[in-house]
């Protein structure tokens, strides 16, 4: 009887290891299990940058989605962003990709108009800013064009 309790015990620990390590690889990973929690938004930018899928998606420094997929349409890239439920954005806002620190990661930073209409799911955000060259900056500067 004690060594089928100890069994029992063994069996169930190794059981919620692992249920915890698959939530853990769900959570850490930003798998997309049962559908995302808000609604879609498109940006045209003539240059992403290296802005990656899963990128964060901010308002004045606040994550409020991530970047969903980026595609090329034409001679752009489309970037598919994922925006929480509870954040209205007007039609006249602004994506501009940015970066974390100097040499950090890339972002989307999305800056709010002052229209009334809303981007409703779907919809293109009409102003986008590509990210600054960094490189065309110092080669500029250098060979004195500025």
């Amino acid at each position: 009887m004690k060594k089928h309790n100890t069994e029992l015990a063994v069996g169930l620990f190794m059981i919620a290891g692992i249920l915890c390590l698959g939530y853990l690889s769900v959570r850490l990973g930003k798998i997309e299990v049962l559908g995302s929690r808000g609604y879609e938004i498109i940006g045209l930018f003539s240059n992403s940058g290296g802005v990656r899928s899963g990128a964060v998606v901010s308002i004045a420094g606040v994550q409020v989605g991530h970047v969903k997929s980026i595609t090329l349409d034409g001679d752009q890239a489309r970037v598919t962003m994922v925006v929480n439920d509870d954040v209205r954005i007007p039609a006249d806002s602004i994506a501009s990709v940015k970066t974390q620190g100097l040499i950090g990661e890339k972002f989307i930073e999305l800056t709010l108009g002052a229209e009334d209409a809303n981007l409703q799911p779907g919809q293109r955000i009409r102003d986008t800013q590509p990210p600054v060259d960094l490189e065309s900056l110092i080669s500029k500067y250098t060979f004195g064009k500025v």
